[in-house]
């Protein structure tokens, strides 16, 4: 256990001003990019109190750099002192489901959503780690294929990214760095909580591969396989599938809000779930309602994730 959890647990603070002066040079540090100086200052917030918010923040930027398994432990250690932040759950869960591990995954966010029951995120997160149960992905299926496609077949979570980052890209239901190409930059930028920082942290991230956002957007709908092979199953033809989505005369706001998402037509809305809709900024459910209508007049629904 790292040096000071065990005060965490107890709930006594040995020298609570100490622990906030600590923790504030800690912000000051991280915000002038020093990592390294940011962690010594929250071990010592942490050593000399038990706020939660010192454990969530020394846990995250841990997370950041790369230390999982210490950042579990923290979280869990926040966890098991009976008032850890809903965040940190969160975090948590996001961490195990990273892991493979969707059981504790599944278990935390029903603590979270037991909790608060209208939680958004923890109402995602665990309808992805259920859809993620019985899961697998074969490593060797793309052997044969080129080394562009290869790379474009990672998991996104295969790379170090901010839980920020990586609960934007699940939302989003971006599993791959092939789903991730596909989307612009104005598609990241228009969902929630999702800032300059993310967007570049992102960019960054594909970058290193060579990658740039919206690059794979040219040709046609922007469907995975796996995406079409479903469509398919719900009985929709490639007629339908590939009609422009003006043909549900929508009213300014839902076709601003599809704009937003770069959905161009009826196929690529049916893949689509409620709560990638609603992520979008300003996009609410009067606009989902609409969009359900339409799509009935059409014989389609939205994707469900049950």
């Amino acid at each position: 256990m790292p040096e000071g959890l065990d005060t965490v647990i107890g709930g006594s603070a040995i020298d609570e001003a100490r622990a906030d002066a600590v923790f504030n040079q800690g912000l000051n540090y991280e915000g002038q990019g020093d990592r390294l100086s940011a962690v010594a200052a929250y071990r010592e917030a942490v050593s000399h109190g038990s706020k939660s918010q010192h454990v969530h923040r020394l846990a995250y930027l841990l997370d950041l750099m790369g230390e999982e398994n210490e950042a579990v432990q923290l979280y869990e250690t926040a966890r098991e002192s009976g008032a850890p932040r809903l965040q940190s759950l969160i975090n948590l869960a996001v961490l195990y489901e990273d892991r493979g591990e969707f059981s504790k995954a599944e278990y935390i966010l029903k603590q979270v959503i037991e909790s608060e029951p209208n939680e958004p995120r923890a109402q995602l997160f665990l309808k992805d780690v259920q859809a993620s149960r019985g899961m697998y992905y074969d490593d060797d299926a793309d052997r044969s294929s080129t080394r562009h496609d290869a790379i474009l077949d990672i998991p996104v979570t295969d790379f170090e990214l901010s839980v920020r980052a990586r609960n934007c890209l699940k939302k989003m239901q971006i599993r791959t760095l092939r789903d991730l190409v596909r989307v612009p930059e104005s598609e990241l930028n228009s969902y929630k909580n999702v800032g300059d920082t993310t967007v570049l942290e992102i960019k960054q991230m594909l970058a290193s591969k060579g990658l740039r956002l919206g690059q794979d957007t040219a040709g046609g709908p922007r469907l995975r396989p796996e995406d079409i092979e479903e469509l398919h199953s719900r009985g929709i033809t490639d007629q339908i599938l590939n009609k422009p989505i003006s043909v549900l005369d929508l009213s300014v706001r839902a076709r601003k809000a599809l704009q937003m998402l770069g959905v161009l037509s009826l196929g690529e809305l049916a893949a689509r779930t409620e709560a990638e809709l609603l992520g979008v900024k300003n996009f609410g459910q009067t606009s989902l309602d609409e969009i359900k209508e339409r799509l009935v007049d059409h014989e389609l629904s939205l994707k469900t994730l049950d």
